[in-house]
């Protein structure tokens, strides 16, 4: 089974039935063969607050869903995730990562490292696949990022009541 296929799997168990995403990433295929309804934006922003808006609708049961492209994909959806986070809306983000050999060198854009401070938890593309589902996590809601190249996704929160 590819990670692709793991992550649609899991999506699909928590109850996600529509990915929103940004041309061109792998989980799209794997998410349409999975069974999956995909809904492709025209900007990354656009498809996070896309996300961001079915989560808060379905009062984030199950949470919004958004994967993007690397590079400058990632680095356009920054303020919709930092705008998801002070919300504290329940998000997924499964940016595509780099090739291992590269994804740390300068001058790359590395979401992982980057979203930390407008995520509630971020999961390295080189970190062990520790968690198998999209587990609710304790305090507020926030989004969360999982890089697709290597694991699955990780922690998602419920959204929080006013």
């Amino acid at each position: 089974m590819l990670v692709m296929d793991a992550i649609t799997e899991i999506l699909k168990r928590e109850g996600v039935s529509t990915l929103f995403c940004f041309p061109t990433t792998p989980i799209i295929e794997a998410a349409v063969a999975g069974g999956l309804r995909p809904v492709i934006c025209r900007q990354e922003r656009v498809g996070v607050h896309m996300a961001d808006g079915c989560a808060r609708v379905t009062n984030g049961k199950p949470a919004g869903v958004f994967a993007m492209q690397y590079g400058p994909g990632a680095e356009n959806a920054f303020a919709g995730i930092a705008s998801a986070y002070s919300d504290s809306t329940p998000i997924l983000l499964l940016p595509l990562g780099h090739p291992r050999e590269t994804a740390q060198m300068f001058p790359l854009f590395n979401s992982t490292r980057t979203y930390a401070s407008v995520t509630k938890q971020v999961e390295p593309p080189s970190s062990p696949a520790t968690r198998s589902t999209i587990r609710p996590c304790g305090g507020p809601a926030r989004p969360a990022t999982s890089a697709t190249s290597t694991t699955p996704p990780s922690c998602c929160s419920r959204r929080r009541r006013r």
